[in-house]
């Protein structure tokens, strides 16, 4: 056991600034995107809410510090098990918005089980490749990594979800390049899966076909929804290089843009501070990234490199979706921006999975001496 002294010595410091900055940065947009369109009796309410559970995070970030990761390695089948039971029981007790049912309700309290289960997919994957790395060479022994990741996969899907089942996707794909997988494997599942698109497409919700189709082209249905892009791009578009200024969006503040608080929040930080906000924003981003990198590169054993991956697989892919809905080069799914869009479960999510790269950071072989 390390003294605090020791452990403070031993905290990636650049990191943990960053994502601060990050988490204030949506506190600060969330309060301008919302400050107008709520009831003035509620006008900071997402601000608040945001900012106690931000320092709630904090709280749970300094625990998952104090232990190491490694313990986690005996607990991934549990895990799994209970990711599963947690997915049915949206299924079963949840409730719908936006057109799908991926909430429960607990008191006062609304929560996602499906961010949740991104980071313990990431755990529990871990433990399941940590064995396995440079031993992905044919599909029989890809296979039981794939039939672990179909369960999951499929109650996220009927749900449905099909953002967050893009985040499995992109998770799995991270975690078993990073194991080593042999690439021809992957190349002919990526044609496999360009070639079952039709079939895909004859399963797709009605409203997931649309929006493929306005992502396309918007202006097919420019009042329904293809609303959200054109409207997305025009808040950007009309930031220029500096911005109007916070809480002088039009776009925003006038309930142009839809969801301005959650999915589209970068389209309020592109309308308000410019082309140099958003510019800043995307580049902290990457410096997470890099940072994530880093820390896979330089862990003490498989399983923390493989967990520091797959963190960052899922932070990459949450924000090349995010901000690419945003300009229009994604299609409109609800993935948050991580730290920066409104909502519990995601912010919660992202500040355990920053406290587990932070655990990683703290084990790291080099600083055993």
């Amino acid at each position: 056991m390390f003294t605090n002294s020791r452990l403070f010595r031993r905290i990636d410091v650049p990191l943990i600034i960053a994502i601060i900055i990050l988490i204030l940065i949506g506190i600060v947009i969330i309060g301008s995107a919302t400050h107008i369109n709520t009831p003035s009796s509620e006008r900071y309410w997402y601000v608040q809410r945001q900012s106690i559970f931000a320092l709630v995070g904090a709280v749970l970030v300094f625990f998952m510090m104090k232990f190491d990761y490694r313990m986690l390695q005996p607990l991934g089948n549990k895990l799994y098990i209970f990711n599963a039971l947690l997915l049915l029981a949206v299924d079963i007790a949840g409730h719908s918005a936006l057109g799908a049912q991926r909430w429960i309700q607990l008191g006062p309290i609304s929560f996602q089980p499906s961010e949740f289960s991104k980071l313990i997919m990431i755990i529990s994957l871990a433990v399941l490749l940590e064995n396995r790395v440079g031993k992905l060479n044919t599909f029989k022994e890809l296979l039981p990594v794939a039939l672990y990741m179909v369960i999951p996969f499929a109650l996220v899907v009927t749900q449905p979800d099909l953002g967050t089942a893009l985040v499995f996707l992109a998770i799995f794909f991270g975690m078993i390049f990073a194991a080593g997988v042999n690439m021809k494997i992957i190349g002919v599942i990526f044609g496999a899966g360009l070639s079952c698109l039709p079939i895909i497409w004859h399963f797709l919700k009605e409203y997931q076909k649309m929006r493929i189709m306005v992502f396309i082209n918007p202006n097919i249905d420019p009042l329904g929804s293809g609303y959200h892009i054109i409207q997305s791009k025009i808040a950007i578009g009309s930031g220029l290089l500096y911005g109007k200024g916070l809480f002088h969006g039009t776009q925003s503040q006038l309930n142009f843009l839809p969801e301005n608080h959650t999915d589209f929040i970068f389209a309020v930080i592109g309308e308000e501070t410019g082309f140099i906000g958003a510019a800043i924003v995307l580049l902290i981003f990457l410096f997470i990234l890099w940072r994530g990198i880093k820390i896979a590169r330089e862990a003490s054993d498989n399983l923390g490199m493989l967990l520091a991956v797959g963190i960052n697989s899922m932070l990459a892919f949450h924000v090349l979706v995010n901000v690419g809905m945003t300009i229009g080069i994604m299609p409109v799914t609800g993935i948050p921006l991580p730290f920066i869009s409104y909502g519990v479960s995601s912010l919660i999510t992202n500040v355990l999975a920053t406290g587990l790269l932070l655990n990683i950071y703290n084990n790291r072989q080099q600083l055993m001496f």
